[in-house]
């Protein structure tokens, strides 16, 4: 890109709205040198950063960068063989432990399988020195200092100074107290020349011996070390040379240790930088409320809501841009202060921010292109020094234009052909714009003159756009309106300002009719368009009472479903009960027959006894209401035709039998044995449909006792019992025909997970499985589909 357009759009000023997010020198340098490119693979790849920030953002705040400094002048001393300071070695452990941190956070991400498109493959280029970080950490704290655990005899030496501190301070203290005190401008302990002294009056400097290292201002105070503490001042000045010379060594010995990984060291500097930099425009989009555009293949430019990025967000209004696909030059009439240049400069800028790998300021689903050059004549470049008027400075600056335009560039016209006669400049300007559409070039355009207005209905791939104004308020809204060219209002702010009617009149005769005309069409045109948009606001309302119902009828059927579950596990549980006392009912009829048969001895069971005790059985069964209502099994009843002779199975006694003739419309008398009974027709059941009732039981069964959760949980199982569960519960979903289950085993280890893979893989009626979406478990829980 032309440096002309960087400066004519204030792209610095939006790079230095990145800068308050950056924590590294390595960050901020990147961004520094971030200029917009035309190079469609790079731009793609400088988008998924930006997007794989924002998504970093949304889920964990963003990736943990603390403040680094620029550390390559350190490495670039011990290539050459110094020794860096204390300082200097703490900065490079900062970007180890940086390293080892960041690295740990993305693992993290790719344990709760997070997709990026980019970040993952910066983290794959940082090495991980974990022994030279450790030994680093150990011995250098972040101020530099060199700590104690550095080395042993550091350690042994600092533990001497302490003590030989304390006792000189001992021996001082014992000194300035009790009547020695008068001997001293000050009870206090200092130093000079790295030496412990006391303050003494001039005239007693003989009264503790030792040196004189130093005297106040006035000559009144001499600062004493005392001969009782000469030697031991000399014993710890020896100290802590020993302790200088120490940590030389070590800070050698350290510097030496970097030398095989400076190269890794640089690279992890520059890959924390660059997710610095990914950091700092998730920050700035999330202030800006921007997003990453889409980028089209056609160079379709479509900025929805688009928003000056330097205009205060509370500010700034927002419009639809739109170039490229049903027009390519976009002409913008109307008076000044309406916003047709930030509108121009809006356009240029975002598109800029978007060849950048930056976020725009635009909502969901807006669309850029690329461009080999944007070009901007915008602003009055008068020059003193060149003797160049507004006029030529323009014309200068168009020609520039016109020599490198092509069909892949934008140009931004600002007052195209201002500056001269409106006629000649008129003419310049669809001249201009005719050979910027004979080379297909993309341009937006704003012109003051009328001529220009018609211009857009004439040109193919051209149309008129303006700015609109508020009559009643005299003041602009500063919303573009694409297809409406703008107006004069002066007619109309005349008048409200309070101007004699009668001059507004002769004023209208005076403007020639086509111009006339004209205005009339526009104002045509915003009533039309403003009918289309209250009509489009109904729709939108519309709409959001429509969905709101389509969510309140969604909600229904949920409690539905959840209240029906409620109430079938409810008639299950009761169900169950029934059945259970029916069990214990049936058992005991049972005893009782097989004690009849104990006591009888050799007398057996009497025919009546034993059927009577059947009745009891067939007492305990439940009608069931739904069959009774059922239509299509009363027609099936009816469809049974009984005569006499016809062998029968009497369901409530479950004996064969013989009927003999019919009684009344629903009864039948039945030979049983040697008995004759009158038995209810619904109670009959001819022998060749026999199978029939045992059907409708079992299928009544299975319907009550093949009902399983959806959802099996292992969580807190052993393996074995766990893998035994899977078995049962798998077999018990096909029985219940569920076309899905989730299987909830945790994350843990993985050994239960991997287990309850394998069996799912060899299961012959298993369709597929797959790990649960992030938000329902992730690869804490397995979804499997049956056949």
């Amino acid at each position: 890109m032309n440096s002309r357009i960087l400066k004519t759009l204030e792209f610095e000023q939006v790079k230095q709205k990145l800068f308050p997010y950056l924590t590294t020198a390595q960050g901020k340098e990147m961004l520094e040198r971030l200029i917009p490119v035309a190079d469609k693979l790079l731009i793609e790849t400088w988008l998924e950063e930006t997007k794989d920030a924002l998504k970093v953002q949304r889920l964990r705040g963003g990736i943990p960068i603390p403040k680094i400094e620029n550390i390559q002048p350190h490495m670039k001393r011990i290539e050459i063989g110094a020794d860096l300071n204390g300082y200097e070695l703490a900065q490079v452990t900062r970007v180890l432990t940086t390293t080892a941190e960041v690295r740990r956070f993305i693992e993290e991400l790719k344990e709760a399988e997070i997709e990026f498109a980019r970040l993952y493959h910066w983290e794959k280029q940082m090495t991980h020195l974990p022994e030279l970080t450790r030994t680093l950490k150990q011995s250098i704290e972040e101020d530099g200092r060199v700590t104690d655990d550095a080395s042993d005899l550091l350690r042994q030496v600092r533990q001497q100074i302490r003590r030989s501190e304390q006792s000189i301070r001992e021996t001082l203290d014992g000194l300035i107290r009790g009547n020695n005190a008068r001997y001293l401008s000050d009870a206090i302990i200092t130093m000079r020349n790295e030496r412990y002294v006391i303050p003494v009056k001039q005239e007693y400097r003989g009264i503790f011996g030792g040196v004189v290292h130093d005297q106040s201002a006035s000559g009144q105070t001499l600062f004493v070390e005392p001969k009782q503490i000469v030697e031991l001042n000399n014993r710890l000045r020896q100290q802590q040379i020993a302790e200088k010379n120490e940590i030389t060594r070590i800070l050698a010995e350290l510097s030496t240790m970097l030398v095989p990984y400076r190269k890794e060291i640089i690279h992890n500097a520059y890959v924390i930088g660059q997710f610095d930099f990914m950091n700092s425009k998730a920050r700035f989009a999330k202030e800006q409320k921007a997003i990453v555009p889409v980028i089209h293949s056609k160079n379709e430019v479509n900025f929805k809501q688009a928003r000056h990025p330097l205009i205060p967000i509370d500010k700034v209004v927002a419009n639809d841009i739109l170039i490229g696909k049903d027009y390519q030059a976009l002409v913008i009439t109307g008076p000044n202060t309406g916003g047709k240049t930030i509108t121009l400069k809006t356009l240029g800028l975002l598109q800029l921010m978007g060849q950048a790998g930056l976020p725009i300021p635009v909502d969901e689903e807006s669309q850029m292109g690329i461009f080999s050059e944007i070009f901007a004549d915008i602003g009055d470049e008068q020059s003193i020094e060149q003797n160049l008027s507004t006029f030529s400075s323009h014309m200068t600056n168009i020609v520039e234009i016109l020599r490198k335009a092509d069909n892949q560039s934008l140009v931004l016209f600002d007052e195209l052909g201002a500056g001269t006669d409106p006629q000649e400049g008129a003419a310049l300007a669809i001249a201009i714009l005719d050979e910027m559409g004979a080379r297909s070039s993309y341009v937006m355009a704003t012109t003051h003159y009328p001529e220009l207005k018609i211009y857009g209905y004439n040109r193919p791939k051209t149309i008129n756009a303006s700015m609109e104004f508020d009559v009643d308020t005299l003041s602009p809204t500063y919303h573009l309106l694409i297809g409406v060219p703008g107006r004069s209002n002066a007619f109309e702010i005349s008048k409200r300002l309070g101007l004699d009617p009668q001059i507004i009149d002769s004023a209208k005769k005076i403007i020639d009719g086509e111009s006339q005309d004209l205005n009339e069409m526009i104002a045509d045109l915003e009533n039309q368009r403003k009918m289309a948009e209250t009509e489009y606001l109904e729709l939108r309302q519309s709409l959001v009472e429509a969905q709101k119902l389509k969510e309140d009828l969604e909600s229904a059927q949920r409690y539905f479903f959840e209240e029906r579950e409620k109430e079938l596990s409810k008639a299950r549980k009761e169900a169950n009960e029934l059945v259970e006392k029916a069990n214990e009912e049936a058992e005991t009829i049972i005893s009782d027959l097989r004690k009849m048969q104990l006591l009888g001895g050799q007398a057996k069971v009497k025919e009546h006894e034993l059927i009577d005790a059947k009745s009891k059985l067939a007492d305990l069964k439940q009608e069931e209401q739904l069959l009774k209502e059922n239509k299509v099994l009363k027609k099936a009843k009816a469809a049974k035709k009984l005569k006499p002779g016809d062998e029968v199975m009497v369901l409530s006694y479950g004996q064969r039998g013989e009927l003999l003739k019919k009684i009344g419309d629903a009864s039948w008398q039945v030979q049983l044995g040697i008995l004759k009974m009158t038995v209810a027709e619904t109670d009959l059941q001819p022998l060749q449909a026999a199978p029939e009732p045992k059907q409708r039981v079992v299928t009544m069964r299975s319907s009550q006792e093949s009902h399983v959760a959806t959802q099996l949980d292992l969580r807190g199982k052993r393996y074995e019992e766990a893998l035994n569960e899977v078995d049962q519960y798998i077999d018990a979903a096909l029985l219940a025909n569920y076309p899905q289950v989730t299987i909830v085993h945790g994350k843990g280890t993985g050994a239960l997970r991997q287990g309850i893979n394998n069996y799912l893989k060899n299961h012959r009626n298993v369709k597929s499985f797959e790990f649960a979406p992030a938000n329902q478990g992730g690869n804490g829980a397995t979804i499997v589909k049956f056949k």
